[in-house]
């Protein structure tokens, strides 16, 4: 089943509604296009008396979206909550489905979610109405690996050892379905983004991701897909590493690199700045800087802002 949703953008009618997609029996991703900044993908796997929800969205009216959604498939409410990273796009809307519900994620998820604030972005992102939101951190946490039961099902929550897109990357993996919940270690369409994490750590990650060979993914952003987006995150990543390389050894600083560069076949990907953020992480970790550790986000988003002509970011969450 795939059905659209009245919850596009008011502003930016092209984007089209987001579609609840049936990947299989009683198991859903929500869609939400175009899949750039703040514009995400969730997912919810139906059980008899409840719901498992797998991430929320970044704004109120896109999580209230998310949460109708649900409900013109079951009427059962939402009693757990997974967490796919911290990332606010992905757990800003927690609160709007915190009471009474369970919300599970890494604890380097709940570190990062305590004592955070929601919005504060206008300088990159421009204004953004992002509602009646309170952060709401996951309560229950693990380390490695936690498996919850769905309707006779067993989803399996992976965290990989080194920091991918954050530090706090989970899978959700129904292996009898080989369906998998990738959250933002897959980007379908848009380019991926390591600033928080690491370039290596990523392709390590895709490499655990293909070796669990899944027949369906639903990535962070962009449409359901199958394991063939795994070669475009990786191409692109080695291209980062590639360049990042060279450029560093020429003295270049990322955004020379970044300007100088022929995207090729990524110059396609939505939010093609992003080349300097994951530039300024490539440069970090050939200084040495562990994955997952922080570097000046604060130059690599300005930098972002150069590479983008000194405007905000595209945003239409």
């Amino acid at each position: 089943m795939s059905a659209p949703t009245s919850h596009g953008h008011p502003d930016a009618p092209e984007l089209g509604p987001p579609e609840t997609v049936e990947v299989g029996d009683g198991l859903f991703a929500y869609v939400q296009p175009d899949g750039s900044w703040w514009i995400n993908n969730t997912g919810f796997l139906v059980d008899e008396d409840r719901v498992v929800a797998i991430d929320t969205c970044a704004t109120e009216r896109r999580t209230r979206g998310f949460l109708d959604a649900i409900a013109t498939v079951t009427p059962k409410p939402v009693r757990t909550l997974i967490n796919t990273h911290h990332h606010g796009d992905h757990t800003n809307g927690n609160s709007l489905v915190a009471e009474g519900s369970t919300i599970i994620g890494h604890h380097h998820c709940r570190q990062e979610i305590v004592g955070s604030r929601i919005g504060g972005l206008d300088a990159i992102f421009g204004r953004v109405d992002w509602g009646e939101l309170t952060p709401t951190p996951p309560t229950v946490t693990f380390s490695e690996r936690l498996d919850v039961h769905v309707a006779g099902r067993r989803v399996e929550l992976i965290h990989f050892p080194t920091a991918a897109h954050t530090r706090s990357d989970v899978i959700a993996w129904l292996e009898d379905e080989k369906l998998l919940y990738a959250g933002d270690l897959v980007f379908n369409g848009g380019t991926p983004f390591v600033v928080m994490g690491s370039v290596a750590g990523s392709l390590a990650a895709i490499q655990e991701l293909r070796a669990l060979a899944p027949a369906t993914i639903v990535p962070g952003h962009g449409g359901v897909c199958g394991i063939e987006a795994l070669d475009r995150v990786e191409a692109y990543l080695r291209f980062v590493t590639d360049l990042a390389a060279s450029a560093k050894t020429a003295g270049e600083t990322p955004l020379d690199a970044a300007r100088s560069v022929d995207l090729g076949e990524f110059a396609e990907l939505l939010d093609d700045e992003r080349i300097v953020g994951n530039l300024h992480r490539a440069y970090a970790e050939l200084d040495g800087v562990a994955p997952g550790a922080p570097i000046d986000y604060l130059a690599a988003f300005g930098d972002m802002l150069t590479y983008n002509g000194g405007h905000p970011l595209r945003c239409l969450a």
